[in-house]
């Protein structure tokens, strides 16, 4: 048996899988089997929250527990061992208290079988909590632990837990803002629980596959709802890509209140914020732009962290994933909080109940710290979300009816180091000048700093925003579709997807569930759908692996 198996994104060892002892993401093997055996006690959880839901018996705690540790399992979210072993203790904690209370109501409403601990998922319990007792059963129960399973059943089952990975983080952020949709947890848990159903075949799967995708855009429409209430719709903005005098703090991750929080409680400290990464469309809110020390965006991508954060020179927050193994050159000055993690790293606790989370350490370092060095200057054009695109439709319509605009490419989803992914740079610069490129997630660093110029006042770079806003670009489709009466699929609109991690998987999922065809996906086609399965995907959604950039860009001017 090999240390690890994981297969669950893009730059998976060979497109075949990490086996080593660490991952191509910086994975240990060690945390790769600690999250296997988490997410088999979920599904344990999911076996006991799903009976018991249908006895009346419910728990809020043990329902978000689930999204919030799957969440912790997404790629380069969490590195920590000891994190996942207190999440491991919780998971048979609640999945216990569940069980306990489904057959008390069980044995009240006099039905049968109100005994026993159920499969193993269900009752497992560890001798202790020590790390080798875990990584023990945690080693038997990973993606290819049953070898005799159905090629083309593990394949649905893992991309239906790697979409749910996916909706656990939209769900998580949307939580934390107050928002709220019990639908979308109980399905989780449906869902996880028929990744375990020995009755569920290829048919069945698939059903569950179509159902994923519905409740991950409803898990979207449900952040955009958060996001928006709270920080108002995202406006046309210009970033500022210097730097100011003085110290400053860098924030990476997704998190919009944790920014919010960290900007009220350095607000007139002389301390600027700048986002990195994923955090760029923060800036387009605007009760988040109102703060004056919010300086602008430092670096690009996640995956060049390590030299950025190395040039930062002060303290780095990192809200949810896309931490690389963390350098020595920084490692006494970045901190993670909610579900990321790091070994060895300062990790700030949640808020507590009517409480800010306690910011004091990283603004305290900030104010020892020299200001960052200067990586690049100017500005770039943000904030084309779904409210800024839908309030100029006439005049996109317009564009579009008089030959302006010839088509729109949506490019959204993940960056990522692999050198193919050069590919969606050059699509970018050869597209013709009467393209538009819709794009939301990392992607945008490939091309969103190439000045690629405007059509009659219109950007052709129009950023939606952090791959949680993706929902933006389905409801700006949808919206062009119903003013040009025909569907989404008889638009002049392709898609050329870019993805990394699992909230790209969910981005796909969604757009599947809407019946959208001839979706371009790169620079690999996932190593966890077999060849049955991506033959289905291939024959029912005429879904396509990229080719070469002018082969890709004459079919799509051609609407293939």
């Amino acid at each position: 048996m090999s240390e690890m198996f994981c297969y669950q994104c893009q730059e998976a060892m060979r497109n075949t899988g990490c086996t080593a002892h660490k991952g191509m993401c910086g994975k240990p093997a060690d945390v790769a089997n600690l999250q296997d055996l988490l997410v088999y006690l979920l599904k344990g959880i999911s076996f006991w929250g799903s009976r018991g839901r249908g006895m009346g018996v419910y728990d809020d705690e043990a329902d978000l527990f689930v999204a919030q540790a799957l969440f912790a399992t997404i790629t380069n979210a969490n590195f920590d061992p000891e994190r996942h072993i207190a999440l491991i203790q919780k998971a048979i904690q609640l999945r216990d208290s569940l069980r306990v209370r489904a057959q008390e109501r069980c044995n009240q409403l006099h039905q049968s079988n109100c005994t026993g601990t159920g499969p193993d998922w269900a009752g497992w319990q560890p001798e202790n909590y020590e790390i080798e007792t875990l990584l023990a059963k945690g080693r038997t129960v990973g993606v290819m632990a049953d070898p005799t399973l159905d090629e083309d059943v593990r394949s649905l089952r893992e991309l239906i837990i790697y979409g749910l990975r996916g909706i656990a983080a939209y769900v998580d952020h949307a939580y934390v803002l107050g928002a709220r949709d019990a639908s979308i947890l109980a399905f989780m848990q449906e869902a996880l629980d028929a990744t375990t159903n020995k009755d569920f075949g290829v048919k069945e799967l698939l059903g569950v596959v179509q159902k994923t995708g519905e409740f991950g855009i409803k898990a979207m429409a449900l952040l955009d709802q958060a996001n928006t209430s709270r920080y108002g719709n995202p406006e046309p903005t210009q970033v500022n890509l210097g730097v100011r005098p003085g110290p400053g703090i860098l924030v990476s991750g997704h998190d919009l209140l944790d920014l919010d929080e960290l900007l009220q409680q350095t607000e007139g400290t002389g301390i600027n914020i700048y986002t990195h990464g994923e955090m760029l469309p923060t800036n387009a809110y605007p009760e988040l732009k109102k703060y004056s020390h919010l300086a602008g965006n430092y670096g690009g991508s996640w995956w060049k962290q390590s030299k950025e954060f190395t040039a930062f020179g002060g303290p780095i927050l990192m809200t949810t994933n896309c931490i690389v193994p963390v350098k020595e050159a920084y490692k006494d000055r970045i901190f993670t909080t909610g579900m990321a993690g790091y070994p060895e790293v300062p990790h700030i606790a949640d808020r507590k109940p009517g409480e800010q989370k306690d910011f004091s350490a990283i603004i305290a370092l900030a104010k020892t710290c020299a200001e960052p060095e200067e990586l690049e200057t100017g500005t770039i054009p943000i904030g084309f979300a779904h409210n800024t695109v839908l309030s100029v439709a006439d005049k996109v319509i317009e564009a579009v009816k008089s030959g302006a605009i010839k088509r729109f490419v949506v490019m959204g989803g993940c960056d990522g180091r692999h050198k193919e992914r050069q590919y969606y740079t050059d699509v970018a610069l050869a597209l013709p000048q009467d393209t538009i490129i819709l794009t939301s997630g990392c992607a945008k660093f490939r091309y969103n700093k190439l000045g690629l110029g405007e059509i009659g006042g219109i950007p052709r770079v129009l950023d939606a925003g952090q791959c949680n806003d993706s929902y933006s670009l389905i409801v700006i489709a949808q919206a062009l579709a119903e003013a040009f009466d025909c569907s989404v699929n008889e638009l002049p609109l392709s898609f050329d997807i870019a993805w990394y991690e699992q909230k790209a998987i969910i981005v796909l999922l969604a757009l599947l569930s809407l019946g959208v065809k001839k979706i371009r996906v790169g620079p690999t086609l996932p190593a966890f759908l077999s060849p049955n399965v991506t033959k289905v995907l291939v024959e029912a959604f005429e879904l396509k692996p990229i080719d070469t950039v002018e082969a890709d860009i004459a079919a799509m001017m051609a609407g293939a």
